[in-house]
Parts: C-alpha cells; sequence; structure tokens
C-alpha cells in the first residue's frame, strides 16, 4: 500500500541528552493532539467517507502523520539516549524511566497514557472533517506552545517544520469540507435530509 524510505521528513539531530525537553515533546506522541491520534483518526475516517477524492486526501494525510510520530519519537529518543538513573531523577524523568526505561510509550506531557478516546471516527463526513480542522488546529497550538518553552535550535527546527504541516493540513481540511458539503448539498443530505426533514405529518381527524 505505501512505499516507505527509510529516512524522515525533515531531519533530526539531537546533540544531547535532556529528559526534560524529552517529557515534554512526548505530548505529540501519545497526548490529545498528538501525531499518533491524528494518524489512527484519519485512516480510520477515510473507509467511510462518500467523497472518494476526500477518502484519498485523508489516506495521504494519515500516512503523512505517522511519518510526524516517526520524528516525534526520533526527538524523544534522542534527547534521552545514553540517560542515566540520576539524569532521570534529576529532570523529573525518574516516573518514565521506572515503567519504561528510555523505550518509546505514548503518553501525555502530564502523563495521561495515549487512548482511543482520544480521537474520533464518526461515519458521517461533516462531522469528521470538521473534528479534523480542529484536531490540526490543537496540535498546532501544541507545537506552539513547545516553542514557546524549548529554546535550542536543534529542537525547535523539527518542531517549526512540523507546526507548518499542521497549517497545511488544516488548509487541505477546509478544501475538503468544502467540496464534500457541496457533494451532499446535491442530494439534499446536508441542510436538508429527508430521512429525517420530512413535514411533521396531522393524524387523522386532528387539525
Amino acid at each position: 500500500m505505501w512505499t516507505y524510505e527509510k529516512r524522515l521528513q525533515f531531519p533530526v539531530n539531537i546533540g544531547r541528552t535532556c529528559p526534560k525537553t524529552a517529557r515534554l515533546i512526548i505530548s505529540q506522541y501519545g497526548g490529545p493532539d498528538g501525531e499518533l491520534s491524528a494518524s489512527l483518526r484519519y485512516l480510520s475516517q477515510r473507509y467511510t467517507m462518500p467523497v472518494k477524492t476526500v477518502g484519498g486526501l485523508l489516506t495521504d494525510i494519515g500516512t503523512e502523520e505517522l511519518a510526524h510520530m516517526e520524528m516525534i519519537c526520533a526527538m524523544v529518543y534522542q534527547l534521552t539516549k545514553n540517560l542515566t538513573p540520576e539524569q532521570a531523577k534529576a529532570e523529573g524523568f525518574d516516573a518514565y524511566y521506572i515503567d519504561h526505561t528510555t523505550g518509546l510509550w505514548p503518553q501525555a506531557a502530564a502523563g495521561l497514557p495515549f487512548s482511543a478516546v482520544e480521537f474520533q471516527s464518526k461515519g458521517d463526513a461533516i462531522a469528521d472533517l470538521t473534528e479534523n480542522l480542529a484536531a490540526e488546529q490543537k496540535a498546532r497550538v501544541v507545537y506552539e506552545n513547545l516553542l514557546r518553552v524549548i529554546r535550542e535550535p536543534d529542537v525547535r527546527e523539527p518542531l517549526k517544520f512540523l507546526r507548518a504541516r499542521e497549517i497545511v493540513h488544516f488548509q487541505r481540511f477546509g478544501e475538503a469540507l468544502e467540496r464534500t458539503k457541496e457533494r451532499l448539498d446535491a442530494r439534499n443530505f446536508y441542510y436538508f435530509n429527508p430521512e429525517f426533514d420530512q413535514p411533521a405529518s396531522v393524524p387523522a381527524g386532528r387539525g
């Protein structure tokens, strides 16, 4: 289905160990607005998308989100490479270290584990695409918060790239929503759905 290139979408070359920074960035792996939930959201929604070109867009963006997840994991890995127990304890990474050592495990910055309740696949084109627009904006905000806190250039550059991609995805989903609404409106599906919106009938003998 996919051709996998064995390289990151944007290079990650972090030259120091910093578990404190890793604990923040890991939120974009397993947090509520992270790349894991984004990829699962889009790759699940594509099956019930009635507009084939929009289903293809969901496949494309969902696949790219997997590449973004790979970047985030590479960043966390590099920031915790050669981590000592003393460093973990000194920089607030000790609870994670106890459970996972330096293995990659999806959680939010606050420590909450990833859960499938963090994304939705509703089977309704308008609902799903509207959620996707909100999801991309929330992910953008998280990247901007990370950039406000993190000062190291070798960490900031990949984060800036990922933030820019969230903006592009938001634009693509906005276009997809308009295209989908046009198609559904033409079938009286969105603004007027005949399955639900028929005028109420008046029982015989009344009115």
